[in-house]
This record gives C-alpha cells, sequence and structure tokens, in this order.
C-alpha cells in the first residue's frame, strides 16, 4: 500500500538555499571623485586635441576669431557669476575666469603668406632652393629660396623677404664652383657678384639644379661674327 508519504526519491537532487544566498545581490560599484575627476580631464584633454586644430585655422580669420572671443568671455563671465549665486563653485568660477582672460588676451593670428601666394604675388616661373646668401663677410648669411622670373630673380628668406633682388636683363654669367664640402652658386650681374653657397648631403643636386633654372631664364648672348674686309678688286 501506498502511504501518501513520499521520501526523497532516488536520482533526485534537491539544493537547500541559505537566507544569506538568497539575500544577496549585486552591490554597484560607485566611482571614487578622484577616478571621475581623472575620467573628466581625460576627455577634456581628448576634446580640446581635437579642437586645436580648428581653433588654428578659426584664429586666423579675424571676424570669426573676434566672434568666438566674444562668445568665450560671456561664458566664462556666466561661470565667474552664475556658480558663486547659486552653488558656490569655486573651481567653475576659476575656469570662467580662465576663459574670460583668454577672450581678452588672445589676438588674432595674422594671415600667413605661403610661398605659392607669394611666387604668384612676384610673377615667379618656378621657386627653388638657394641655399644660403651671404652678402659680405661681416654679414651672417641666411637661407633663401631663389623666385625665378622672366625679368628678375629674387633671393626671399624665410621670413618671405627679399634679402637680395637681381635683374635677369643684367645677368652676364651663371658658375657653379666647388668648394670643400660645399658649393658654391655665382651670379654676376652688371658689377655685382651674388654668391649662393650650398651645404649638406644633397648640396650639389640642389646647386646644380638651380644653376639649369637661371640659366634657362638668362639670355644667351648672340656670337660675335668677324667682319671680313671686302676683296680689293
Amino acid at each position: 500500500m501506498h502511504n501518501g508519504t513520499s521520501g526523497p526519491q532516488p536520482g533526485v537532487l534537491r539544493l537547500r538555499t541559505s537566507p544569506r544566498m538568497e539575500s544577496a545581490s549585486p552591490v554597484p560599484q560607485t566611482e571614487t571623485p578622484y577616478a571621475r575627476l581623472r575620467n573628466a580631464a581625460t576627455g577634456f584633454a581628448f576634446a580640446v586635441v581635437l579642437l586645436i586644430p580648428k581653433l588654428l585655422r578659426l584664429r586666423r580669420d579675424p571676424r570669426s576669431w573676434l566672434a568666438f572671443r566674444i562668445l568665450l568671455g560671456f561664458s566664462g563671465a556666466e561661470l565667474v557669476i552664475l556658480p558663486l549665486a547659486i552653488w558656490n563653485s569655486w573651481l567653475a568660477a576659476i575656469a570662467g575666469l580662465a576663459m574670460f582672460l583668454a577672450a581678452v588676451l588672445m589676438q588674432p593670428t595674422p594671415p600667413e603668406t605661403s610661398v605659392d601666394d607669394k611666387a604668384r604675388e612676384l610673377g615667379a616661373l618656378v621657386v627653388v632652393n638657394g641655399g644660403v646668401y651671404q652678402p659680405s663677410a661681416a654679414v651672417p648669411g641666411s637661407p633663401v629660396q631663389l623666385f625665378v622670373g622672366a625679368e628678375t630673380i629674387w633671393a626671399l628668406n624665410s621670413q618671405l623677404r627679399p634679402a637680395a633682388v637681381v635683374p635677369v636683363a643684367q645677368i652676364s654669367s651663371v658658375a657653379l664652383h666647388e668648394a670643400p664640402n660645399a658649393w658654391l652658386l655665382r651670379v654676376q650681374a652688371a658689377d655685382r657678384t651674388t654668391d649662393f653657397l650650398y651645404t649638406g648631403i644633397f648640396a650639389e643636386h640642389f646647386a646644380r639644379g638651380a644653376e639649369t633654372t637661371l640659366r634657362g631664364v638668362t639670355p644667351t648672348p648672340l656670337p660675335v661674327v668677324p667682319l671680313r674686309r671686302a676683296a680689293r678688286a
């Protein structure tokens, strides 16, 4: 007879849960103030890195940069006034003061003139490396670029300012000389001699390139044909 009570059946495994296991639940991990500050600083630095190229381009446009400075100045002033009146945050006030001072002090960058723009301005046909131009032994030399035009050759320094100007019509000779560990390109124009010194590994390459370019625009003198006396009858 079946007595209605059932004991543990074979092959069935029962798990008993303890009150501690039932009440256990995952505890959310909260970030420490230091971790939040570090993450915020990392995000801010990344945003600044992405904005730097855009700000540099914006700074070259005076009108756009003025509008940006006005916006930055008002935002900085609000960060100085509002936090002190509402939630008394000194960090926000300091950041706002820094923004306001940056808006006042940062002036627009003067527009830069590129080599291509300068070549179009001068009407140069080609621009080549000019080595180092030294007007005299008492004056230190400066690296230049040669802007070669049909009528004029300009030697401009790194600020694209003229260091020497040679009219093409006055050039009588263009000669290349090999010096100790250097190459010297000498341009004779009227009663003036202009020297360009090339040094370094690619000195000969740059010097010969400049020589070929200058010879291409220098007028070739006509050959002198001796006159023959007419034969006497």
